[in-house]
């Protein structure tokens, strides 16, 4: 077998950023030759990248970056808060986010751009799946957008004004962020969603033994009720409650022509693991 040194070891992990034991073994593999046994590791690293791509990821990072006139989300998953707090994985997520807002690609050209490769190399070395899972820019033609970013990096909102300020637009995206609104305004609730509600507030009203109108305006009520909470211009505005959004928009003569509120993991169904049976299967499978 042949001698690899340290200083050899040292630069291939500094070329690919992968572990000193994958490394060194790339190196014995290619006879050491740097530049084989990264053709080795990329090989390598797509696989094993495809064996963790099945695992949940509902973990990771909202990124963003904003001006006044374009502002861009990504959001990034991993497996682990350990890993979200990771130097490498928040630099993949910088490198992601100034990607989306050079170029006008989507997610799926990035993807091709060269983004998979990166990531693959990510989980090589983090031994986690990571998922760039999906990507928002503010809408082109809008007078001003608005970002907010929470401080767990955990939940991001963009809005997008015709009219308004830079102020307007960033407060109702805080706002937004805070009451996860389905809709901008109660026109905009799907009406399958209605349906749905109102069927809820039928059969919660059957047995009050009230007389059918009463019943149906009963019903009426709480939709209304419904309607007003989850549509973003008929929320009352987090820093004035005696304000809806609706009023802060006309006190700036601004209107929302959209949206965009990300919350990491949302929509995952997280798998539970057997942590005995993966162990056991890194171990036949190494």
């Amino acid at each position: 077998m042949v001698d690899i040194s340290a200083a050899q070891v040292k630069e291939l992990r500094e070329k690919t950023g992968l572990g000193l034991m994958d490394c060194k073994k790339a190196l014995q593999g290619s006879s050491g030759d740097i530049e084989l046994a990264i053709e080795e590791l990329r090989k390598s690293s797509g696989l094993k990248a495809s064996k963790k791509s099945g695992r949940s990821a509902a973990d990771g990072l909202i990124g963003a970056i904003s001006s006044n006139l374009k502002s861009c989300m990504v959001e990034i998953n991993c497996e682990t808060d350990f890993v979200a707090r990771d130097d490498s994985f928040n630099s993949f997520v910088q490198e992601v986010i100034l990607e989306v807002s050079n170029t006008e690609l989507s997610l799926e050209e990035l993807v091709n751009q060269g983004i998979e490769d990166k990531r693959e190399k990510l989980v090589q070395k983090l031994g986690e799946n990571i998922v760039v899972r999906r990507i928002s820019r503010s809408i082109e033609g809008a007078d001003f957008s608005g970002l907010y970013v929470h401080s767990t990096k955990r939940i991001g909102v963009i809005i997008s004004l015709a009219g308004g300020n830079e102020e307007t637009a960033r407060d109702i995206a805080m706002h937004a962020a805070a009451t996860d609104p389905l809709s901008v305004s109660p026109e905009d609730i799907p009406e399958d969603i209605i349906a749905k509600e109102k069927e809820i507030y039928k059969a919660q009203s059957e047995d009050s033994g009230k007389p059918a109108d009463i019943v149906e305006k009963m019903i009426e009520g709480k939709l209304r009720k419904y309607l007003a909470e989850v549509s973003l211009t008929e929320q009352n505005f987090v820093k004035d409650p005696n304000k809806k959004i609706s009023d802060i928009l006309a006190e700036n003569n601004a209107k929302i022509i959209g949206f965009t509120r990300f919350e990491v993991g949302e929509g995952i169904e997280v798998e539970k693991v057997d942590f005995a049976s993966e162990v056991m299967s890194q171990i036949e499978g190494s």
